[in-house]
């Protein structure tokens, strides 16, 4: 049902009529269930180790860093609207009141606690205001006002990465510069640059900028580093086509065709972009103040240490197999390393192939992307985990999986999913790079059965919507994927703005 102005507006944005073809077969098909076999835990999927392991992993990371180039990867195009709704549904109150509200929530009794306390108070008194007093007589709405729209601080209109988390004697800093701060710790080369990648909204990028232009040669002096800073934005060519609820194209007013976001999934086009040699993938919010980096900078070495050792064994291999007669000795060494130590279904009738086809199947499981995963033990936070799941061919695997991927009226799945003893707090570190150093095609490696889909509403119409498959989900559903249990203290996201006042954020 598409019109030539349709085609145009599609091909401007990079974007295969047939790609569109298969999104509307994907709303009309819907996404099947994943199939869980049971969680992974320790000992079975998530590995467990000694002080003392750490330690050499760690010693592995800090010899190797200087010789390669290490991105820190953050997704931050994420608004902070979300993190202030509490304050949202407070002002509505408060106008449709029309009265004084008192309130016991931390926002209001410890607001001079919070990070952005001093710009609010600063902002308001350049209009006349006296925070303190307005605290004191617990006259809160315009203090809402001030934190939220632009005639204040407007956080409710900018991402999470330009709010102030942390506050240090020489000023609060943005969660962005605590990732600049992270970055110079563990992506330092030899030539002391450290590199750093955010993907951004295209209307926040001026903001960013600004930011950075302000305060990098302040943490390059504090640090003594040279910092490589990039910005990307989610490619409009990733966009998805929305429809109504009969599965045809969803119109603007205009009659022109509405597009939406495909969610984070889409940026793994903006990771493949990237030059490097490891990224380390964590999201914008999970930041601590430097009183308690250490736990982070040890347990991001473990990751990046434990996937250098293995990556090194598998390129070995690699080059022996396009390169020689592995004997029948070699062979089984390579079996046992696939199956012991990267956690890949070999087939039970491996030994009865010939060797050429062993060879080829070998090399076929272990040349792909790689990613060491973090877990932390579950204290009932929402989102996803760490599961052996069933797929194609009744081949097991380890993913991560959102509670969106599976049948929740099964009753089976639903206990399998429930007794995950671990969560995902996105603390990845990948390497993207074969045996040669060449980029692998990311792509290849996805799951397109992994998307979700969602209603939405738009002008009193109701409009499905339909994300690709999540970045460390379907996305990296094909890669090679080992988990490693590490420590709560390393995960500590804002996700409301009360968790700036837990005691992990507050720098005292």
């Amino acid at each position: 049902m598409l019109t030539p102005q349709d085609i145009l507006q599609i091909g401007k944005k990079g974007i295969a009529i047939e790609v569109i073809e298969k999104q509307i077969q994907h709303f009309v098909q819907g996404f099947p269930y994943i199939k869980l076999d049971r969680p992974a835990v320790p000992s079975d999927g998530i590995i467990s180790l000694s002080e003392t392991a750490i330690d050499q992993y760690v010693k592995k990371f800090n010899h190797e860093l200087p010789g390669l180039r290490v991105v820190k990867f953050v997704p931050a195009s994420g608004a902070a609207s979300r993190m202030f709704k509490f304050l949202f549904e407070f002002r509505d109150k408060a106008k449709m009141d029309q009265l004084k509200i008192q309130s016991e929530d931390p926002v209001f009794t410890q607001i001079r606690e919070i990070a952005f306390f001093d710009d609010l108070r600063q902002e308001m008194l350049r209009q006349g205001l006296d925070l303190d007093h307005l605290i004191e007589t617990q006259e809160f709405s315009p203090i809402v006002d001030y934190i939220l729209t632009e005639k204040g601080l407007d956080y409710a209109n900018l991402p999470k990465g330009l709010i102030r988390f942390h506050r240090y004697p020489e000023g609060a800093r943005t969660a962005a510069e605590e990732h600049m701060v992270e970055a110079a710790e563990y992506t330092r080369d030899e030539s002391n640059f450290a590199r750093l990648h955010f993907t951004i909204s295209p209307e926040h990028r001026n903001k960013f900028i600004e930011l950075f232009a302000r305060i990098q040669s302040y943490y390059e002096a504090k640090l003594n580093v040279k910092f490589n800073i990039s910005f990307s934005i989610q490619d409009p060519s990733t966009d998805i086509l929305a429809v109504d609820e009969n599965n045809q194209p969803f119109r603007n007013p205009d009659q022109s065709l509405m597009f939406r976001p495909g969610g984070h999934g889409a940026l793994l086009k903006n990771l493949q972009d990237i030059d490097a040699d490891l990224f380390f993938i964590k999201n914008i919010d999970n930041i601590v103040p430097d009183r308690l980096k250490s736990h982070t900078f040890r347990y991001k070495k473990l990751l990046g240490g434990y996937l250098l050792t293995l990556k090194e064994q598998i390129d070995k291999y690699l080059k022996n197999l396009l390169t020689n007669y592995p004997d029948s000795s070699l062979v089984d060494e390579m079996v046992h390393f696939a199956k012991e130590k990267l956690f890949l279904s070999v087939p039970k009738n491996f030994y009865s192939l010939p060797h050429s086809e062993q060879f080829s199947l070998l090399f076929n499981l272990l040349n792909r992307p790689v990613r060491v995963c973090g877990m932390v033990k579950n204290e009932g936070e929402p989102g996803g985990g760490p599961f052996w799941v069933i797929g194609k061919n009744d081949v097991q695997s380890l993913q991560i999986i959102e509670s969106s991927q599976i049948n929740l009226d099964d009753a089976g799945q639903r206990s399998i999913f429930s007794n995950a003893t671990h969560f995902n707090p996105v603390d990845l570190v990948c390497c993207i790079k074969d045996f040669t150093g060449k980029r692998f095609l990311l792509l290849d490696y996805v799951d397109e059965n992994t998307g979700f889909i969602s209603k939405k509403s738009s002008g009193g119409k109701t409009v499905k919507a339909q994300e690709l498959p999540g970045l460390w989900n379907g996305a990296m559903a094909g890669w090679i994927t080992i988990f490693i249990e590490v420590p709560i203290i390393t995960f500590n996201p804002v996700k409301t703005v009360n968790d700036l006042l837990r005691k992990e954020h507050l720098n005292n």
